[in-house]
Formats: structure tokens, C-alpha cells, sequence
């Protein structure tokens, strides 16, 4: 059976067989049999063929990466963790940012602190001006989750006032361009902070203001799922909110 898989990424990437094993230094007919026998190469060959063609060893051949492997890359994406946001430095988050040349993403109810940084939100825009997408996921403030989060954290209607504040600090970023923004009413495991493959998860524990909690600091690695997991879970909250206004 062919691996159909690795098949459609050469194409799509325009990448020959013949391309593909002269950058890795293989025999072209040992590519071939990966692509039309679906042969699973060895492991330093996957990690070679997934990071020529820029996308996830798991992705082209799934079955071949067993659970000690994937465990122990998903381990190595692990930057650091951080007992509280708090104890966040703040430069860590303007790194974080700095670094994003795609796509900057933000998954809250409020995001307060992050909001009522003029320093941050002028590099949101400045990086949504050099062509990086910013999308940003706020609470509805009127939707029956935000108010039992409010109630949770013991600052009952505190919680969607501190949204409307949030629009209210957005409302410039708001008109720029690759800027999108979008009202969700999931109830929220965690909070997410991302810049293209570097997350800073905040966990939401129950009745502690994620200010509080840990603080997950992640950077994608082939083989691993943690980030994954995260870029999934962002996307389909993304999917499923509705844009400011509507």
C-alpha cells in the first residue's frame, strides 16, 4: 500500500523523489519504495524527509513512532514551567511575540493584563502591519459560561465587565488589518498564548483566577503532541465564536 501521505506532501511542496533523496542523501529507489511500498525509513530518515518538506514526522507515518517516542518528544517541547502567570517575566512574553513572523493567537475570557499593555498592543499591531495574522479569542460577556467563571473566581458579574473593559483597550487594534477578532462562549480549560510554534498555556484551576495558576511554556517539536494538541483545541474554539458585531 502507497503512503498516500507523503505522496501528497511532495507534490504540494513541488519536491521530486529524485529532489528528496539528493537532499537527504538516500538512493532516489529508496524513496521510491517509502512513497509506493509505504516502507517506514529509518528514524534519523523521517526526522531528515519531515524537516525538508516542513511538516510533522507523526503526520507521515504515524504507525511507525511508538508511545515511548512520542512521549519523549512530546516532553522535549516542554520550555519551562512557571508555578503562576504572575510569575511570568514579562520580557518572556514580549519574546514570545517578537518571535511570531505568522501568526499571533490569544485564547481568554479577558486577557486583562495583557490588554492594559500598551507595549504589547503596539507590537500586536506592529507585527499585524508586517503581514503576521493576529487572531483573538475574548469570552462573550453575556454568554452563561463567562458568568459561572465569574462566579467560580468569586467576582461574579467581574468577569464580563473585565471583557467589555478588554474591548474597550482593543478598539484601536481592532481597525488594523490582519487583525481578527472573535466573542467564544466554550467553557475554558486554558487560556492560550501562541507566536507561530511557541505556546504559553495558562491552566484554569477551579476557584483560582488564572493569574494564579501555572503557566505552561511549549515550543513545537517533530514527533511530539502537546503543541498540537493546543493548536487543535485553539482552532476549534476559533471555529466555532463569532466575530465581533455579528
Amino acid at each position: 500500500m502507497a503512503n498516500e501521505r507523503l505522496r501528497a506532501t511532495l507534490l504540494q511542496r513541488g519536491v521530486s523523489i529524485a529532489q528528496l533523496a539528493e537532499a537527504i542523501a538516500v538512493d532516489p529507489k529508496t524513496v521510491e519504495r517509502w512513497v509506493t511500498k509505504s516502507r517506514a525509513p529509518y528514524r534519523k530518515h523521517r526526522f531528515a524527509v519531515a524537516s525538508y518538506l516542513e511538516t510533522e514526522e507523526t503526520y507521515l507515518w504515524p504507525e511507525a513512532l511508538t508511545r515511548d517516542q512520542v512521549a519523549s518528544a512530546s516532553e522535549s517541547e516542554i520550555v519551562t514551567v512557571y508555578p503562576h502567570r504572575w510569575a511570568v517575566p514579562r520580557d518572556v512574553w514580549g519574546r514570545l511575540f517578537a518571535a511570531a513572523s505568522e501568526e499571533i493567537g490569544v485564547l481568554v475570557y479577558s486577557g486583562l493584563f495583557l490588554a492594559d499593555d500598551a507595549g504589547l498592543l503596539r507590537m500586536f499591531g506592529e507585527k499585524a502591519d508586517a503581514g503576521v495574522r493576529v487572531r483573538i479569542l475574548l469570552g462573550d460577556p453575556d454568554c452563561a459560561e463567562v458568568a459561572q467563571r465569574g462566579k467560580d473566581e468569586g467576582i461574579d458579574d467581574g468577569m464580563a465587565f473585565k471583557i467589555r473593559n478588554v474591548l474597550v483597550l482593543y478598539r484601536s487594534l481592532r481597525e488594523r488589518t490582519n487583525v481578527e477578532f472573535r466573542l467564544h462562549s466554550t467553557v475554558l480549560y486554558n487560556s492560550i498564548y501562541r507566536a507561530d510554534d511557541q505556546f504559553l498555556v495558562n491552566t484554569h484551576v477551579y476557584g483560582v483566577p488564572a493569574g494564579n495558576a501555572p503557566v505552561f511554556h511549549l515550543r513545537k517539536v517533530i514527533g511530539g503532541d502537546m503543541v498540537t494538541t493546543y493548536a487543535t483545541s485553539f482552532e476549534r474554539v476559533w471555529d466555532g465564536a463569532r466575530p465581533i458585531g455579528s
